[in-house]
């Protein structure tokens, strides 16, 4: 049965502030990976008009789950806006898979009411724990990058709250500067209210599966190259451990959403199952002596061994989202927590520069763990976003005394390879780094000073890699 979808266009409109409910309080926060905290005014709002009301009394930033690695949702000093309770669905059109929906509604929750009925998000990252919202301002991608694009391409359009109180539509067609400049924005143009995005139309819950290993990294991109046209996810885990010429061995796993007519009798009895929570927790940051080589060691060949097992059909819990199975993995990192480290180079002479880096990495003695390569497609229409045709590579490191000095060493290497890192994930890029790797940056700060000329919306990131002032406005 179908619902109507009601219009996110048509004239922009100023929000009546609701008197806040809540007492500001200063709380400490920090991103995924817990390598850099800071004491921020968190508030909650549960609707569009407290946040209006407080997005008045001083500089912001939104914040969702906050499984960005970095500082990208944080604001020393200011506040911060969490979103997860503005997540309401507000229409479904059950023929084209059409969902306007809150932007502080989470992929989990989108799977949880949907895949049922037979959709799925179009475009999902690794967790199924983050926000809509959150996936538009990073413009995230996932296994099948190559195919299917980043999560803007399943963005019709949204409604923006701006720094003015004004409530603004954007679209392809209809303020695309803000539309686009959103899109790998990183929260910086405003408040996302609203989405309206296209679910993926699916018989079941599982995907068909192959693991395919490769030596080295040159027989790890030809397989890419052989199964990406058939396949559309992939991604290869690496072994850390292999150096010289078996650099780059590993295994990688190609899939597709399996049909009903595929399954085996035992799946088919319930082909569009969902999964519950997590199943496993780490309550606690563990030791850091827990990290060595002998534990990395371990893990990479466990890891290693269960991926290459992999076949038949597999539940979309294993095949997209493997981590969540474990709630607060991050904690194993320790006290001083991790960065991972995602950067995308181009394929023209990408294997001669992965090899370069990959060996700078392996003989740094920092200790790199989970660790995941792709092959990327086109470049999305996001000013700021992340991908770009190329290769892929998210690697681990918990921090030690050496880290960020390998990671300026890596940056380097990144630029002059004409790749870039992703913001989403980072957490110690400077800005002239950045600025060379992100050229359109003087287009997205012409957009910025359109959109928001007092810098209302600001970050620790944004202030660290100069898109906006160095204080929060307000504070």
């Amino acid at each position: 049965m179908s619902t109507e979808v009601v219009s996110l266009t048509g004239p922009s409109r100023a929000l009546v502030a609701t008197p806040p409910v809540q007492r500001p309080m200063s709380t400490r926060l920090s991103g995924w990976g817990a390598n850099y905290h800071a004491d921020c005014v968190l508030l909650e709002p549960e609707n569009e008009r407290q946040i209006a009301a407080w997005l008045a009394r001083s500089g912001s930033i939104a914040r969702g789950l906050g499984r960005s690695y970095g500082d990208a949702a944080l604001n020393a000093g200011g506040q911060v806006l969490g979103m997860t309770r503005v997540n309401r669905y507000l229409a479904f059109d059950e023929d084209s898979g059409t969902l306007v929906c809150e932007a502080g509604t989470s992929l989990a929750e989108i799977i949880r009411s949907f895949a049922p009925r037979g959709w799925f998000p179009m475009i999902t990252p690794g967790t199924k724990f983050v926000t809509v919202g959150g996936a538009i301002a990073n413009d995230v991608h996932g296994k099948g990058h190559h195919v299917q694009g980043a999560f803007s391409s399943c963005v019709d359009s949204m409604t923006v709250l701006l720094a003015n109180g004004q409530v603004v539509s954007a679209s392809r067609d209809e303020n695309s500067d803000l539309f686009w400049g959103t899109f790998g924005g990183m929260g910086l143009l405003g408040v996302v209210l609203t989405a309206r995005i296209r679910l993926r139309k699916i018989e079941t819950t599982y995907f068909s599966q192959r693991a395919v290993r490769a030596a080295n990294l040159e027989a790890m991109v030809a397989a890419f190259d052989e199964h990406d046209s058939t396949f559309p996810y992939s991604v290869a885990t690496l072994d850390v451990f292999a150096t010289g010429k078996n650099l780059g061995r590993g295994i990688i796993v190609f899939g597709d959403h399996a049909t009903l007519a595929e399954l085996p009798a035992r799946l088919a009895k319930d082909p569009l199952r969902v999964a519950g929570g997590p199943k496993l927790n780490v309550p606690f940051n563990l030791p850091e002596l827990t990290l060595n080589r002998l534990s990395m060691r371990v893990l990479n060949a466990v890891i290693q061994q269960v991926q290459s097992r992999t076949s038949g059909f597999g539940h979309y819990e294993g095949f997209v989202y493997p981590l969540d199975a474990l709630a607060h993995w991050n904690r194993g990192y320790g006290r001083r927590g991790f960065t991972q480290y995602q950067f995308v180079i181009p394929l023209a002479d990408g294997v001669r520069r992965m090899r370069e880096i990959l060996s700078t990495i392996l003989s740094a003695g920092e200790l790199p763990f989970l660790n995941v390569l792709k092959r990327m497609g086109k470049e999305s229409g996001g000013v700021l976003a992340f991908p770009r045709e190329g290769y892929t590579l998210a690697i681990d490191f918990p921090i030690r005394n050496k880290t960020v000095e390998l990671l300026k060493r890596l940056d380097r290497m990144v630029l002059e390879a004409g790749g870039r890192i992703y913001l989403g994930k980072d957490a110690y890029l400077e800005a002239d780094m950045f600025r060379a790797m992100y050229p359109a940056v003087d287009e997205w700060l012409a957009t910025k000073r359109k959109y928001d000329p007092n810098g209302v919306f600001t970050s620790d990131l944004g202030r660290r890699l100069g898109l906006v002032a160095s204080a929060p406005s307000g504070a």
